[in-house]
């Protein structure tokens, strides 16, 4: 609708300038009709002996000229710019969540700040990813046990959880909608030359990258985003896309229950002040149910499950049975059948493994779906 009114507006002013030109052209009329009428030598005489009167009708003819090219170029650049705005609206980010997260975009590293959470999330998300991710390669480096991985980190902030995966030795790539977050992410890792090399940071959505970046990770990092996403169904179909065969994704959110809205939103939001008014809408948590129907509905076979807990007083995450509140999630990418057998020894490898050696932390409960 407001695009239509500018090309109304725009060819409006074009056809008026035109009108315009035309209106003075037959003012002046009676003089070039002379002009046709009069001989060829006559009509070298009136531009010789009044050169102004050509360059009167040049320029008027040239500004009108002028005039309407700016108008098209202008209705050219609208025109760009609904088309921009129309193709973004299909896509999985929220813009009110860019907006929310712009405002604390400065914040991310104050761990006694609103991201204080986060920073102590990363006790229970990092040996949660690590140790898991382990489970498909022989042997590793002590000091650098993540070495020679490549891991995606979707809506990465300000570098939370992507510095101490790059700490293990994985090669990163980070990506947030939001650009504040991205320049705060990338000002912090510049301090550590190691960082600096192991981690790359990009200002975009995940569905963007696809195309470039198919089948190229060994793991895919969701944490704390899937609730803040517009689509999860197209969401999922994207980390499923950007994995290698047999690759991990790992997601940490919050479950949909009548106890998160008390706790996550009204206490943790409205009363204690925990995060920041309006950071989560509960109608978009999600259920490990549901979350789990998604995953394997497209290709994604969740291996654990497991609940987590938050205490406000400490200010420290634990491990729990329960998932009422917040959990983890691990998935792991199917073989694609017209892949060679390799990859797929690996795979099976890692389920013949003790299930004591699935995970390192104490206290995890999940269930393997072999």
């Amino acid at each position: 609708m407001g695009g239509g009114r500018l090309l109304s507006s725009f060819w409006g002013r074009s056809l008026g300038v035109l009108r315009a030109g035309c209106r003075v052209g037959q003012a002046q009329r009676p003089r070039l009709t002379s002009w046709a009428v009069c001989s060829n030598s006559q009509l070298i005489w009136t531009l010789q002996s009044k050169p102004w009167v050509f360059d009167e009708y040049r320029t008027m003819w040239f500004k009108s000229c002028r005039m309407t090219f700016l108008s098209l170029n202008r209705m050219k650049s609208y025109w760009q710019l609904w088309t921009r705005l129309y193709s973004t609206s299909q896509t999985t980010v929220d813009s009110n969540e860019v907006k929310t997260f712009l405002a604390m975009a400065h914040k991310w590293w104050d761990e006694e700040g609103m991201f204080a959470p986060l920073h102590s999330m990363n006790d229970l998300r990092v040996p949660f990813i690590r140790d898991n991710l382990l489970k498909t390669v022989a042997n590793h480096h002590p000091g650098k046990p993540l070495s020679g991985m490549k891991i995606l980190d979707v809506g990465c902030g300000g570098g939370l959880l992507t510095e101490p995966l790059g700490r293990l030795g994985a090669s990163v790539f980070g990506i947030d909608p939001v650009d504040e977050n991205i320049k705060t992410a990338q000002h912090h890792k510049a301090f550590d030359p190691v960082l600096d090399k192991r981690i790359e940071y990009r200002v975009c959505s995940l569905e963007e990258i696809v195309e470039e970046t198919e089948e190229t990770f060994d793991a895919v990092i969701a944490s704390e985003v899937v609730e803040h996403v517009a689509d999860l169904e197209t969401f999922i179909q994207c980390c499923r896309q950007v994995l290698k065969p047999t690759g991990s994704l790992f997601i940490t959110t919050i479950n949909k229950t009548q106890l998160s809205y008390a706790l996550g939103i009204v206490f943790a939001e409205q009363i204690a002040g925990i995060v920041p008014k309006g950071t989560h809408t509960w109608e978009k948590f999600v259920s490990p149910e549901k979350l789990e129907s998604i995953l394997e509905s497209n290709g994604l076979s969740v291996q654990t499950v497991a609940g987590m807990l938050y205490n406000p007083f400490s200010g420290y995450w634990h491990w729990n049975e329960n998932t009422s509140l917040n959990y983890a999630a691990h998935a792991v990418k199917s073989m694609v059948p017209d892949h060679s057998g390799p990859a797929e020894v690996v795979f099976k490898g890692e389920t013949e493994e003790p299930q004591a050696e699935v995970s390192t932390i104490p206290g995890v409960h999940g269930e393997l779906k072999k």
